[in-house]
């Protein structure tokens, strides 16, 4: 078979048979008469098993080792193709993302695209400094896709860039919501924490159902953040985790605090002083948790308070009476 039949037959070109030839990776068994070159059914079989082989990432060297060197192994080659394959993949992924990202900035001219992109990069940048200046810019100068700020805040470790990062979010308003609430179910605890930091500074009335189903996250510290954002918020479902977190001491300054303000609304005022006094009762014998529980009355208006401050002013544990007589003067006085 003539070299422009096996060319249509196998669907390599004529030009790329003899650059196998020349390489000495199938070479034709004879030749005509007029001296083309004549390929034979074994030869055009060579043919297809280089084009399985080329299929599968491998170079014409590799290809002729694994057809001519009977101890050519082919796992470690194999290997080798997959960890290319998937950084080749992992690189296109990223590119892709890239494109998506700029692409959702809806850039007006190539000017754009390059601040775009410089933006980007910032965000991605070793430098605290710039990641924390491309935060700031991305709301006062060309807007980032909010993507990629959730993505930027998710993985900060910096304090002030993820405070920089939050705010950016915010002023985005609700669009990155459904992302930072994927950020909640993540395996990973400190994402976690700053998915719900980043949903609690969002201005916006469909955070609140959100940090209210964060109540329920089996994580502690989620829950703990969304309890002080929803009472930031007036909401009362939030009692509860602030109670547990004064005895618990995690935050219990700005649990107590939280608390105090939702107290300021009369109908929430005895449900809190109730929940603090049932503790100190009935839930914890731990001193330092009864004392804490005390000093989170002190704000909390109303009769109630003052009768249990009354009972605690003797009672016998000397830190909790002290605490309960120090604050019943300073309602007395005020």
């Amino acid at each position: 078979m003539l070299i422009g039949e096996v060319a249509q037959r196998s669907g390599v070109s004529a030009r790329m048979l003899r650059h196998y030839d020349s390489l000495g990776l199938v070479r034709p068994t004879g030749r005509t008469g007029a001296g083309y070159r004549e390929y034979s059914s074994e030869d055009i079989r060579r043919i297809f098993h280089i084009e399985s082989l080329r299929s599968l990432g491998l170079s014409l060297r590799d290809v002729k080792r694994a057809l001519d060197d009977p101890g050519f192994a082919p796992s470690e080659l194999v290997d080798d193709l997959i960890r290319q394959t998937r950084e080749r993949i992992a690189g296109e992924t990223e590119l892709l993302t890239r494109l998506r990202r700029i692409d959702a900035a809806e850039p007006a001219s190539w000017e754009d695209v390059l601040q775009v992109v410089a933006l980007l990069q910032a965000l991605g940048s070793k430098s605290a400094g710039k990641r924390q200046s491309a935060a700031m810019s991305s709301v006062e100068e060309v807007p980032v896709p909010v993507e990629a700020l959730v993505e930027a805040v998710l993985n900060e470790t910096d304090p002030n860039v993820a405070g920089a990062l939050r705010w950016a979010l915010a002023q985005s308003g609700d669009d990155g919501l459904a992302l930072l609430a994927e950020g909640l179910g993540s395996p990973v605890a400190e994402v976690r924490k700053r998915a719900v930091q980043s949903i609690a500074e969002i201005p916006n009335g469909e955070v609140t159902a959100l940090l209210l189903d964060a109540l329920a996250n089996p994580d502690v510290v989620v829950r703990r953040y969304a309890a002080l954002a929803l009472g930031a918020r007036g909401v009362a479902d939030a009692v509860p985790t602030l109670i547990d977190m004064v005895v618990e001491g995690a935050n219990d300054v700005d649990a107590a605090d939280a608390l105090s303000a939702l107290a300021s609304r009369p109908a929430l005022a005895d449900q809190i002083a109730t929940g603090l006094i049932d503790r100190l009762t009935h839930g914890t014998a731990e001193s330092s948790a009864r004392r804490r529980l005390t000093q989170a009355l002190a704000d909390i208006p109303g009769a109630t308070t003052s009768r249990a401050l009354a009972d605690l002013s003797h009672d016998e544990d000397p830190g909790v009476a002290l605490t309960a007589v120090y604050i019943l003067g300073i309602r007395d006085a005020r």
